[in-house]
């Protein structure tokens, strides 16, 4: 029930001119119903817009031209619906796209990373949309453009740069990009000499390459037709790409192969992963074990239910992160890399223990040093030990901050290179000498427009849920507004462990500038307080997920943070679920939601293990193939068969046409059911980009536009206003 604040909002309101008053008086595209009737563990269901997924999914997911006529009509009228409707937040949207674009640094560079005799970066030129790879001589001279990412971008709708790393010896570059938004990468490699490209190019990668000590040839991870990582491959420089050597594979379309380097550069790492446990191997990448097949791969611990763990490699011990023996939050491990064959567990020794609600998020080694990332009820802290010293804590003050490790080349030298945001303060990237503690700023983010972050206020609140939790809430808002009541933006994602992070976001300021409170909703299904905290939104105890998020909108009204019917609420593919099964359980609470490229289409996408992401999703959701409770749980609250005869808040959907992860069939199957069953509210605008996939837009600029858009409508949604 919507509290009593924001019924008598919505009812003061109703004389004034609704939201998206042009938008109501157009007519929206509406396909035509062509029933699939289908009986799973003896439950029928009947999927009226099936019809909207092409039979041949893959082929277009490769080449958009080949979607079928009838489906790429639909979708343009969508768009052209879409366009039409927001005519009224066009101009508002320019405004705010000249802010946005105000506030980015035109010639942003990376700090230098030294490696030798040379120092790396990425920066970009004024104007340009994508990056330039550079490096200059450490000593002194002039800088380099190895690879120009506005150069290679022409002439195409999409362009995305991915890897682009330097060989050891310093000769040539592999690089790696998606060129359609589907990400399938090519690689190529780049004779730095001549500046000239080989003609063998790698297909079918995810992007991600290792290279080989003796730089002649780089490891890769290559997709299979149902887009899953599947196998890694060593490519010979200057050979075919078709006889490739397969280096590991894995014949379980349930698990994820990731590859990376160690941080020593001495070891490629292979992890094998599910949603609930993994399994990591190590391939030498040294000269000494080179043939053209590489050492064969080792493996540090088989798969067994609920196990994960990921290494990383020191200069004598391997080190471990994981939950094994009941230590959900995680502990640290090692053994010496020379024990690695021995079955012998007993030749582990703990580095730091397991403690409940200290959660070891992420890990890494130096020549000497062990640092890890550590989180507690929100907040990260920066951990390190040199040897067998004493533990050494890095705290910083702000009450909603985010930390993250930067890459950089050091190993020998105890340098963790370290950034740090808030919700109201720009990134800065630090240098931190781990032997002296002393930290060196290498970058503060600047917002060329100005930002006075003593002008923002953040605070973190705790949202009481049904079952006696409570929820973590991040908000930022403008000193000189109150907390409350005022509009809000909330964020949700929950699911995957993901936590979501309390960084600095200078695109959020255009709306904090206009008295909307922007608030973070910490659901369970990410690890913000722990595993337990995933585990407990996730499978059967997914519900939990919603609930938390429309406890955090409730808590956000009765604190009178949240002006009366003034929520507008956010997310993405699997954030893009929640706001899809929130806008059925409680849609009175707000005023507008925005879904880029939201997994809607719940039930129907996880009984199809054809699907790119189906059967490793089974761990996360349960496997309704098998198991009719399964069946029945995801058919509880997939956002598609459970929309109702009732009023919908306006709703701005986005989708990908060439995107693996949320096909582009759920976002438009979902917006013509609601069309098909609300009874009143709206407008629901669906909006495909037909040129990207998952991430949109690929240039710095053009993903603006749709941030623009976003704003703008949410602006639109509380009713207007500046």
């Amino acid at each position: 029930m919507l509290p009593e604040t924001a019924r008598s909002g919505a009812a003061n309101n109703e004389t004034a001119m609704p939201p998206f008053a042009k938008a109501h008086r157009l007519t929206p595209p509406h396909a035509a119903r062509r029933p699939l009737l289908q009986r799973r563990h003896d439950l029928e269901t009947c999927d009226d817009y099936a019809w909207i997924r092409a039979d041949n999914w893959r082929e277009a997911l490769e080449n958009p031209e080949k979607l079928p006529q009838p489906i790429r009509a639909l979708l343009e009228a969508e768009n052209d619906y879409a366009d039409k409707a927001l005519e009224e937040v066009e101009q508002r949207a320019s405004m705010l796209l000249e802010e946005l674009i105000g506030r980015i640094d035109e010639t942003d560079c990376d700090p230098p990373a030294r490696d030798g005799a040379f120092l790396y970066y990425r920066r970009y030129r004024e104007e340009g949309q994508h990056e330039l790879v550079c490096r200059r001589p450490a000593d002194g001279g002039a800088e380099r453009v190895l690879l120009d990412g506005d150069r290679q971008a022409e002439g195409k709708a999409f362009f995305s740069l991915d890897e682009a790393l330097h060989s050891p010896d310093h000769r040539l570059l592999a690089w790696s990009r998606d060129d359609n938004g589907n990400e399938l990468h090519d690689i190529s490699w780049r004779d730095l000499a001549s500046g000239e490209d080989g003609a063998d190019v790698v297909g079918h990668s995810d992007g991600t390459i290792v290279w080989t000590s003796d730089s002649r040839g780089f490891l890769y991870t290559r997709m299979d037709e149902d887009f899953r990582t599947a196998q890694v491959f060593l490519h010979r420089i200057g050979s075919d790409p078709a006889g490739d050597v397969l280096v590991f594979e894995e014949k379980d379309p349930a698990w994820f192969v990731h590859l990376r380097a160690s941080r020593s550069r001495r070891y490629a790492i292979v992890t094998v992963s599910d949603h609930d446990c993994s399994e990591c191997w190590l391939i030498d990448l040294t000269v000494a074990n080179l043939t053209d097949s590489l050492a064969p791969a080792r493996k540090i611990l088989p798969r067994r239910p609920g196990l994960r763990y990921d290494v990383e490699p020191g200069a004598d011990r391997l080190y471990m992160r994981t939950n094994a023996d009941g230590a959900f939050d995680y502990k640290l491990l090692s053994i010496a890399l020379e024990h690695l064959d021995s079955p012998e567990t007993s030749e582990w020794r703990e580095e730091v223990p397991h403690r409940p609600g200290r959660m070891i998020f992420n890990a890494t080694v130096f020549a000497g040093f062990l640092v890890w990332l550590e989180r507690e009820n929100c907040r990260p802290m920066l951990v390190f030990r040199a040897n067998d010293a004493q533990e050494e804590a890095i705290s910083f003050d702000s009450p909603c901050h985010h930390l993250r490790f930067e890459r950089n080349f050091a190993f020998e030298q105890p340098i963790l290179r370290l950034s740090y945001s808030s919700l109201t303060e720009p990134q800065e990237i630090y240098d931190i000498d781990l032997a002296t503690q002393s930290r060196t700023l290498l970058k503060r983010q600047k917002i060329p427009s100005g930002h006075d972050a003593s002008a923002y206020r953040s605070r973190m609140d705790f949202a009481p849920a049904p079952d006696g939790e409570t929820v973590p809430l991040s908000l930022v808002w403008r000193r000189d507004f109150a907390p409350g009541p005022r509009p809000v933006l909330l964020y949700g994602y929950g699911a995957y462990g993901v936590a979501l992070p309390d960084a600095f976001d200078e695109n959020l300021f255009s709306l904090i500038d206009r008295g909307f409170v922007y608030a973070i909703a910490h659901v369970r299904g990410g690890t913000e307080k722990g595993s337990r905290w995933y585990d407990n939104g996730k499978l059967e105890h997914k519900h939990n997920t919603f609930d938390d998020f429309i406890a955090c909108a409730r808590h956000l009204y009765a604190e009178k943070i949240a002006a009366p019917g003034k929520i507008v609420a956010e997310g993405g593919s699997a954030g893009g679920l929640l706001i899809g099964a929130v806008a059925n359980l409680a849609p009175e609470l707000f005023a507008g939601l925005i879904a880029e490229v939201p997994f809607v289409d719940v039930l129907n996408t996880i009984c199809d293990a054809s699907l790119p992401l189906t059967p490793p999703e089974w761990r996360e959701w349960g496997n309704p193939i098998e198991s009719a409770e399964v069946f029945r749980r995801l058919l509880s609250y997939s956002p598609y068969e459970n929309v109702t005869a009732q009023e919908y808040p306006p709703m701005l959907i986005e989708a990908g046409l060439t995107d693996p992860r949320v096909t582009y069939w759920e976002p438009a199957k979902w917006a013509q059911q609601l069309r098909a069953r609300m009874t009143g509210g709206g407008p629901i605008l669906l909006k495909t980009n037909m040129a990207a996939g998952h991430g949109g837009a690929s240039g710095r600029y053009d993903e603006l536009d749709e941030i623009a858009l976003r704003q703008a409508f949410a602006i639109e949604a509380i009713g207007g206003g500046e």
